[in-house]
């Protein structure tokens, strides 16, 4: 039986599925490991089940025992992971795409609501009840008729757009190609990231945090949107400049912003604490029972199929 490190804790089941297929260590507190104790713990280990929260840089990679073969990410993104260590040391590293799709689709669309319709002040206002009704009282933007922009049409993007196109929003993209008609779905394609900027009244940032894509909402690209457009990132924090998106809404270049990711979580920039129209979340995007199950088996299921054949479908290295 595999001996195998899972750094985080994770819902029963999986632990009980994990325990069955393997000799597992489990993190029963849900400590957050530095560098060091994850080292040291993984001693004697095959695999190592990661999390987000795990920082696996180059000279962490290179002190892992010679034992472990596979880093399995509780994720579909892999960020957090040197790959090219990874692989200098000969070690797999795989993810957990598709089944987040969904739920991370749905808190895409609530943050593009939230935003819009300017749920943090509506909250604060009925938590206090001074509030009282009128016909111009926090009057939000309608997403009827607005045109949506994502920002990497993938499949989270996909979900976006067809949940969106549902409520009246037309359709805009950016991605490194374009897709098959039927992917599309009369979405329009902008190769240009500027011309794609300038007609998204609600900019939905999908795509993954790669070299290219940091830092790519900037206060240069923050001037290509339409004055008073909306910004949500239900994607990676490192792909916009935080302080370049709270000068924006400084100056009401941008109306409002969502976010559920940013950098350094979970210390949000106090920037954005300074405005009403800020929509926060603290990375709930695959945050269902339904989902953060089938990311525990999949992450699982990927170290069994390794273990067994050598190889796995969702490998990323």
């Amino acid at each position: 039986m595999k001996k195998i490190l899972i750094t985080r804790r994770l819902l029963r089941s999986s632990e009980e599925k994990a325990s069955k297929i393997f000799d597992a260590k489990f993190n029963t507190n849900d400590e957050l490991y530095s560098q060091e104790k994850l080292i040291k713990l993984s001693a004697g280990c095959d695999g190592i089940l990661t999390a987000l929260t795990d920082k696996l840089d180059a000279e962490t990679i290179n002190k892992l025992p010679s034992s472990i073969k596979i880093l399995s990410n509780f994720a579909v993104g892999f960020g957090n992971i040197d790959l090219e260590a990874a692989k200098k040391r000969n070690i797999i590293v795989t993810n957990t795409p598709e089944v987040l799709t969904d739920a991370t689709a749905e808190i895409g669309i609530l943050l593009i609501l939230g935003a819009c319709r300017r749920a943090p002040e509506g909250i604060e206002a009925a938590k206090g009840s001074n509030w009282k009704w009128s016909a111009d009282y926090l009057i939000g933007k309608q997403l009827t008729g607005t045109r949506l922009g994502i920002l990497g049409m993938g499949r989270i993007g996909r979900k976006i757009a067809s949940i969106a196109k549902s409520l009246g929003m037309i359709i805009h993209y950016h991605n490194r190609s374009k897709l098959s008609d039927d992917k599309e779905d009369g979405a329009i394609y902008h190769k240009d990231l500027k011309s794609f900027l300038g007609v998204s009244d609600v900019l939905s940032v999908c795509c993954p945090a790669t070299k290219e894509t940091v830092d790519l909402i900037n206060k240069e690209t923050l001037e290509y949107l339409p004055q008073g457009a909306v910004v949500t990132n239900v994607a990676r924090g490192d792909i916009v400049n935080d302080d370049a998106l709270i000068d924006a809404l400084n100056r009401r270049k941008v109306y409002a912003v969502g976010l559920d990711v940013y950098k350094g979580e979970p210390n949000l920039n106090p920037g954005y604490l300074k405005h009403k129209s800020a929509f926060i979340l603290p990375h709930l995007g695959s945050a269902s029972k339904h989902t953060r199950t089938a990311m525990a088996d999949l992450a699982i299921d990927n170290m069994n199929e390794f273990f067994k054949s050598g190889s796995c479908k969702n490998k990323v290295n």
